[in-house]
């Protein structure tokens, strides 16, 4: 397996938070007990996405759970986005292993996620369906890219995987009070709004760097 020509894609990563989350992580990274390794990190990932689907499917009857969701991103935002930070510092990289391992559990956790949301009462299924979707087809558009052009792409438009997660906990807070909203004189689930908005913007992402990368990629191998 091993393969002294792999060269790892370029990071990019220019989300609004990412300078300060950098800092935070690498100054987390220094201070980790030497027992936990990246591995570690990113089994709590992934139990914590497992998790804040389960109190999802917990808040149909009973709204505090909402905030056991708010908790769970936390940490899943730890383990996910240290891990990688972890690898780095110590200089214990394997970035096929540690590429592969971080995106399937990332694509398996989305999946409990918005399972359980679309159990919650608080989205419709079809919309959490669309979401689930749209995040997977813009995956497969980011992950097709790091391969073909050699640029892994972790954000879009400035918005990255951690204020994804904000947003997230901020529209708990909201659907904890106030679930249902009038709008153009109807009455709607507050997460059928966020989440039909997410489609359309996950889905414009999508075209967007679709139509960017294919000519890039035409450019390059222009045939005579």
């Amino acid at each position: 397996m091993a393969n002294p020509a792999f060269r790892d894609a370029e990071r990019k990563q220019l989300s609004f938070l990412a300078a300060i989350e950098k800092k935070t992580l690498v100054w987390l990274a220094h201070r980790m007990p030497m027992w936990v390794n990246s591995d570690h990190l990113t089994i709590l990932g992934f139990a914590a996405m497992f998790a804040a689907g389960l109190c999802y499917w917990a808040a149909r009857r009973e709204p505090l759970a909402l905030l056991g969701v708010i908790a769970a991103l936390a940490v899943n935002w730890f383990g996910d986005s240290l891990d990688g930070t972890l690898a780095r510092v110590r200089n214990r990289l394997r970035p096929r292993y540690g590429f592969y391992v971080d995106h399937i559990t990332d694509a398996i956790g989305t999946f409990f996620l918005m399972g359980g949301l679309a159990l919650s009462g608080y989205m419709t299924p079809y919309i959490a369906l669309g979401l689930l979707i749209a995040y997977f087809l813009l995956s497969i558009e980011v992950y097709l890219t790091t391969y073909t052009i050699g640029a892994f792409h972790l954000s879009f438009w400035s918005f990255g995987p951690t204020e994804l997660r904000l947003l997230l906990c901020i529209g708990n807070i909201a659907l904890f009070f106030r679930p249902v909203v009038g709008l153009f004189g109807r009455k709607l689930l507050l997460f059928d709004v966020g989440g039909a908005i997410g489609i359309a913007g996950m889905s414009l992402m999508l075209v967007w760097s679709a139509v960017r990368h294919t000519r890039e990629l035409y450019q390059a191998e222009r045939l005579p």
